[in-house]
């Protein structure tokens, strides 16, 4: 790249920061906008394909990561009885990292937002993209504060429900209900849990994975038919009747030490896979604006923050359009398999296939997700 171009980007989760960090280091002039003025970022734990790694240390913020996260190796399949019937090897993707690992995402959120804060960025807080004026040459951008601005590349990195989608391709698909929910909580690391452990009952899947020395989050799937609400003041309760259906020993010792400080947050799961094209003019869409994924592969972020070091890699090379052609060319096949098969793996675990085909997909995923970007 010869030029200094200014860019916009739309968004402050992890993708959008990812985004901000290499882009302004590259040299050019960018602009990041979040309508949360507070810059939050909400949930308990999330795990980390070792994948994520290769990114954290793009990012610079492995080494941080390792003082607040936890990294571990390998998935291991239980039964009820809690006797381990698998284990899926999960191979060290970046020198000086483990195979996998886990965090709280506040805290993975504050890494990023300090790198952020660190670059040329302009961090502009409770502000957001209103309208665009999207053209073969550049856009120009209204925001909600009322001022506009003008930019060579818009990168829309606003989540599943992305205003930026609904704005440039009006005729996107809508996120999708998969039928199943996700119970979150967080707890002492249970005694013998060493790595990323699962429980796979009927209609529903058990989990833990550790997130700093001492603590972990759990996590719990489970069938349901419609993703309606419920109430904050009830959730605690229903999910430690959820696991006090499984015999496991150490599903019923987590249940028995849940309580008011355990974090408990409940979502109902969708997806979401846009079709090619991933760009328009001089907007492009990156993470779950195009591809937002359920957690069955622990990999959404991951894979959000790789479309951020790809889009940079590509417009360090090129001009902005061979840039976006080329960014959609390498990242189409790698997200579209993480998202239909993160589904296939909630429609296994709703009845629809076997164990052995749930444990050999997660494998064949996990390998694939261990080559290059």
């Amino acid at each position: 790249m010869t030029e200094k171009r200014r860019i916009l980007v739309v968004g402050g989760g992890f993708s959008g920061m990812s985004a901000a960090i290499l882009l302004a280091e590259a040299g050019n002039a960018v602009d990041l906008v979040e309508i949360d003025a507070d810059w939050r970022s909400y949930g308990a734990g999330i795990s980390l394909n070792g994948g994520i790694f290769r990114v954290f240390h793009r990012l610079g913020i492995l080494e941080a990561f390792k003082a607040v996260g936890a990294m571990t190796d390998g998935v291991e399949m239980r039964n009820p009885a809690d006797a381990v019937v698998a284990r899926l090897p999960t191979p060290s993707l970046q020198e000086g990292a483990t195979g996998n690992g886990g965090v709280m995402r506040p805290v993975l959120a504050k890494l990023l937002s300090d790198r952020v804060r660190e670059t040329a960025t302009n961090i502009r807080l409770g502000v957001s993209a209103t309208g665009y004026d999207n053209r073969a040459d550049g856009v120009s951008v209204t925001f909600s504060d009322g001022t506009t601005g003008e930019y060579d590349l818009v990168i829309g990195a606003d989540g599943l429900y992305s205003t930026t989608r609904a704005a440039i391709f009006p005729d996107a698909p809508k996120p999708r209900y998969i039928g199943q929910a996700v119970w979150r909580a967080v707890l002492p690391l249970p005694e013998g849990v060493n790595t990323v452990t699962m429980w796979i009952g009927s209609k529903l899947k058990y989990g833990v994975n550790g997130v700093s020395d001492g603590k972990a989050y759990l996590f719990v799937t489970e069938d349901r038919p419609t993703n309606a609400r419920i109430p904050q003041d009830a959730q605690l309760g229903m999910l430690r009747e959820l696991l006090e259906r499984f015999p496991a020993k150490t599903i019923q010792d987590i249940a028995a030490g849940l309580d008011d400080d355990s974090q408990v947050i409940y979502r109902p799961l969708e997806q979401m896979l846009m079709p090619r094209p991933w760009h328009k003019g001089r907007v492009v869409l990156i993470g779950d604006a195009v591809h937002a994924t359920t957690p069955h592969m622990a990999a959404g972020a991951m894979i959000g923050m790789e479309d951020a070091v790809v889009l940079a890699d590509e417009l360090a090379a090129h001009d902005i359009e061979t840039a976006l052609s080329a960014f959609q060319e390498r990242r189409w096949e790698r997200c579209r398999m993480v998202v239909e098969n993160s589904g296939r793996l909630a429609e296994i675990e709703q009845g629809h296939g076997t164990h052995e085909e749930h444990t050999r997909l997660m494998g064949q995923t996990l390998g694939a997700l261990a080559a290059p970007i």
